[in-house]
C-alpha cells in the first residue's frame, strides 16, 4: 500500500530503508546527514531492528561488515568527511564480496570544509573510495522521492551483485522537503548460502575474508570480481534524457545540479536555443554510451557540477574528446543558479554561431 507523505530527503531515504527491509544500521552523527540516524534510532525500534551510534565513523562502517557477513540488510551513512574515514572498510566490504548501502550526504571540503551541500566526492565514490581495485555502485538521487526510491533499489542492486552500492546525494536534497509516494517493496529474493549463519551441522563452514597470500589466488579473485563488474556495467547503467531529441547542446549533471539544469534547458528552449540534459543516475556505472550517442548529434557538452570538474573527465573520457566540453561549477557550498547556467548555455550558443 502506497502513502504520500511530505518528507525530508534524508529521513525519506531512512523510511525506505526500513520498508526495503533493513533492520541494521551503524552511524555516527555528522551535518548534513544527522537526521538519517536520529530517525532510525526511533524507527528500528519500532520494527524490531537495530540502531547502534557506533564510537566512530570507522566502527561503524566494520559493524556494517559484520552484519552482511552474517546475511542481513545493512546500511551506515555520513557526510563526505565521514566517508573517508569508513574507506578502508567500503575496501574490506568489496575484498569480502559483501553487499552493504552506504549513503553519503555530501558537504563541502575539502577537510571539515563546511556544512553546505557539495559534489566534490565524485571521484572518491566512482573510483571505489577504498584502496585496491574495486567498484560500488553509485546512484545518485535528484529529489527527495528518489532519496526513497533509489534507496529500495540500492539494496536490491547490493544483494544481486554483492557489492557496496552508495547512494551520493547532497546537503540540498538531504534536508529538502517534497512529497514523497512511499510503498513496501516486493522483495526480491536472494539467497545467501555464503552468509555466517551457523552450520546446524548441515554443511561445511563458511569462511568470509579479504586475506589472499597466493598471488594467483588473490588474481583469480580480482579478475572475477570485474567479471561482476562488467554484468552490471551492461545492465545496471541508468541516466534520464531531457529534451535531447534535437538538442545541439547538451548539459551534463546530477542531482541538485540537475534540477537547477533542467530550469535553465527550459529557459534556454524558451530562447530558441537548442539545449538538453543527461541526467546520470548512476554515476558508477557511468552512461558513457549515452553519451557517445549523444556526440554524434550535439555540437557541445556543459558539465554543470558544485566540484572542479570531477565528473568533466568522465565526459571527456566517453566522448573521446570528440566535442568540447565547458565546465560550469560552484564550490565552498554555493549552488549555481538557473541563471548562471543559462548564461553559459547562451554563451556556448554564441559561440557555435560564430
Amino acid at each position: 500500500m502506497a502513502e504520500t507523505v511530505l518528507m525530508k530527503g534524508n529521513e525519506a531515504l531512512a523510511e525506505a530503508a526500513v520498508l526495503a527491509g533493513c533492520r541494521h544500521y551503524f552511524g555516527y552523527p555528522i551535518t548534513p546527514q544527522t537526521e538519517i540516524g536520529a530517525y532510525l534510532s526511533k524507527r528500528m525500534a519500532q520494527v524490531g531492528g537495530v540502531f547502534l551510534q557506533a564510537e566512530s565513523e570507522i566502527g561503524a562502517i566494520h559493524m556494517v561488515y559484520g552484519a552482511s557477513a552474517a546475511g542481513k540488510r545493512v546500511m551506515t551513512s555520513s557526510s563526505s568527511p565521514g566517508i573517508s574515514l569508513k574507506s578502508e572498510g567500503l575496501s574490506y566490504l568489496a575484498g569480502s564480496d559483501l553487499p552493504a548501502l552506504v549513503v553519503n550526504v555530501q558537504r563541502a571540503g575539502p577537510g571539515l570544509g563546511g556544512i553546505q551541500p557539495s559534489q566534490a566526492d565524485y571521484m572518491q565514490a566512482t573510483r571505489g573510495g577504498g584502496h585496491g581495485d574495486f567498484r560500488n555502485i553509485v546512484l545518485a538521487p535528484a529529489s527527495v522521492q528518489e532519496m526513497a526510491s533509489l534507496t529500495q533499489r540500492g539494496f536490491d542492486l547490493a544483494d544481486q551483485y554483492r557489492m557496496t552500492v552508495m547512494i551520493l546525494s547532497d546537503g540540498t536534497i538531504g534536508q529538502m522537503m517534497e512529497p514523497v509516494v512511499l510503498e513496501t517493496p516486493t522483495p526480491m529474493p536472494v539467497e545467501k548460502p555464503w552468509a555466517l549463519t551457523g552450520t546446524q551441522g548441515k554443511r561445511e563452514k563458511n569462511i568470509i575474508t579479504s586475506l589472499y597470500l597466493s598471488p594467483a589466488e588473490l588474481e583469480e579473485k580480482n579478475l572475477s570480481r570485474f567479471a561482476r563488474y562488467k554484468l552490471v556495467q551492461e545492465r545496471e547503467t541508468d541516466f534520464e534524457a531531457y529534451c535531447m531529441e534535437d538538442a545541439e547542446i547538451c548539459l551534463v549533471a546530477y542531482g541538485i545540479s540537475a534540477r537547477v539544469s533542467k530550469n535553465a534547458v527550459a529557459a534556454a528552449r524558451a530562447k530558441g536555443i537548442r539545449a538538453g540534459l543527461i541526467r546520470p543516475i548512476t554515476l558508477w556505472p557511468f552512461p558513457t554510451e549515452a553519451l557517445r550517442q549523444a556526440a554524434g548529434t550535439v555540437k557541445r557538452f556543459l558539465s554543470v557540477e558544485m566540484s572542479m570538474g570531477q565528473m568533466m573527465t568522465d565526459i571527456e573520457l566517453a566522448i573521446r574528446c570528440t566535442r568540447p566540453v565547458t565546465l560550469i561549477s560552484r564550490v565552498g557550498g554555493v549552488i549555481p543558479s538557473p541563471e548562471e547556467v543559462l548564461a553559459a548555455i547562451e554563451r556556448a550558443a554564441d559561440e557555435e554561431a560564430i
